[in-house]
């Protein structure tokens, strides 16, 4: 599900009456309920959550609900996490917040150890590695077909066309690190908005509210709750708590495992991917690819590749694609001993995932009353404006990467995969001409992937 279906409005809104007030408990199982039936990435994230809260159960209006949605898109990290955060928090203060949003978080991190095990342990068994045979290709179309949803979005102008070539040319030719392009951009849509303010200007947004579903718990009159309002006392807790949660697993990482440990190396490798998820997960994976399989090695490119496979057919935002680098890692350094090759994965996945979504929480708990003063002035957009254009040519150069590796699995001096070739090709068909649906596209090309496998011995 990729897109927000409303029904007709209801002719009986006006005399309906709102919801009774939502209890903790029932909070807690819906999201719950949420964590293991997110599929779909953050669009069909989004649109489940719009359909359960603000259609069916009318916890929260429309308007309310696109208004967290901007905040939530303004912000790095996994958009839907953080509205899910955003709307628990609205509803049963900090601890309804941190329900919401471990609760996204968790089902998947869960299911993704589990995957990653059998993975690891049993790849190269030929079901396995015919299902990934097929994968691949279909993960190539996938980055692809992102590169081109984000710079149909992004890519208004001449000067958006220029700072995504450039991008391109600065990681493909140069491979300047992610973070440097970022700022880069995000400078040049600081400076450039002052005097070509047109260009940097963002559009549209998510839509205008549609009434029509009747009164809403929290609806567009719905005074802020206290707790929901600015205050510099609760700043500064809220973020000297995310900064002491921090700082404690770091020092016991450090004490246990050395400044140069594994575990250690991941903390702080994650934490610094964790603030450059500006345009969504596919635009932060050519950084985590940068440091995790050319700088620290925890993983080649190939298992990269497979574990945005997995990544893509496990419920919750796909930036959890991170728990399988660190499994992978934690196994493949052995970080726990040879002899406990399981928990050692597991535990750097854990390790992984607190770090990567620490920061959300504490954007969301901190800076929702401040940033949402913010919404809508050019000087706080118009970097995310430029930082938007240049992701569109960082995932490119990463979906240029992936086809190499699946159509020279043994580089450019070996054969070319001509069976992969057209699976990927049928893939990028099937997504740009017939908007299939990403669940499906994966099973059918897991499918043929599997069948090619067992007959290509055969045709050769």
């Amino acid at each position: 599900m990729s897109t927000v279906t409303n029904p007709p409005p209801d002719t009986s809104a006006a005399t309906a009456k709102a919801p009774p007030a939502v209890s903790f408990a029932e909070a807690f199982r819906f999201w719950l309920k949420l964590g293991f039936i997110s599929f779909g990435g953050p669009a069909g994230q989004i649109a489940i959550m719009h359909t359960e809260l603000v259609e069916r159960r009318r916890w929260i209006s429309e308007r309310r609900f696109l208004h967290a949605l901007n905040y939530c898109m303004l912000l790095p990290g996994p958009e839907a996490q953080q509205l899910a955060t955003y709307i628990g928090w609205l509803m049963h203060r900090t601890w309804g917040g941190i329900v919401a949003g471990a609760l996204f978080v968790l089902p998947s991190l869960f299911i993704l150890v589990g995957l990653s095990w059998i993975y690891l342990r049993f790849g190269d068994v030929p079901l396995v590695a015919g299902l990934f045979y097929g994968l691949k290709p279909a993960v190539t179309a996938l980055v692809l077909h992102a590169a081109h949803r984000i710079g149909t979005r992004a890519l208004k102008n001449r000067w958006m066309w220029g700072i995504a070539a450039a991008s391109f040319v600065a990681i493909f030719a140069f491979d300047t690190p992610f973070p440097a392009i970022v700022l880069a951009a995000g400078l040049i849509g600081w400076f450039g908005a002052r005097r070509w303010l047109q260009v940097f200007a963002l559009g549209g947004g998510h839509g205008s509210a549609r009434a029509g579903y009747g009164p809403a718990l929290i609806d567009d009159d719905t005074p802020t709750p206290p707790h929901a309002r600015f205050s510099r006392s609760h700043l500064a807790k809220v973020l000297l708590a995310g900064l002491g949660l921090w700082g404690l697993a770091m020092a016991v990482l450090v004490a246990t495992q050395g400044l140069q440990g594994t575990l250690t190396q991941m903390g702080w490798f994650f934490t610094k991917a964790a603030m450059m998820t500006f345009g969504g997960a596919y635009a932060v994976l050519p950084y985590v690819y940068q440091g995790a399989v050319e700088q620290h090695r925890w993983l080649s490119g190939p298992q990269m590749i497979d574990g945005l496979a997995l990544g893509e057919t496990t419920p919750g935002p796909l930036i959890m694609v991170v728990a399988f680098v660190g499994f992978v890692g934690g196994w493949l350094k052995q970080v726990l001993g040879p002899e406990a090759l399981f928990l050692g994965g597991a535990l750097a996945a854990t390790v992984v995932t607190f770090f990567t979504f620490l920061p959300s929480f504490v954007f969301i708990l901190a800076g929702g009353p401040l940033v949402e003063a913010t919404h809508g002035k050019l000087g706080f957009t118009a970097p995310l404006s430029a930082i938007t254009a240049a992701v569109v040519g960082v995932i490119l150069n990463l979906a240029m990467f992936f086809a190499y590796h699946v159509l020279w699995p043994q580089g450019f001096g070996g054969r070319f995969d001509w069976p992969s070739a057209l699976i990927g090709a049928a893939a990028a068909v099937a997504l740009f001409r017939f908007k299939v649906g990403v669940m499906p596209l994966l099973g059918a090309c897991a499918a043929i992937g599997l069948v090619v496998s067992w007959l290509l011995p055969v045709l050769r």
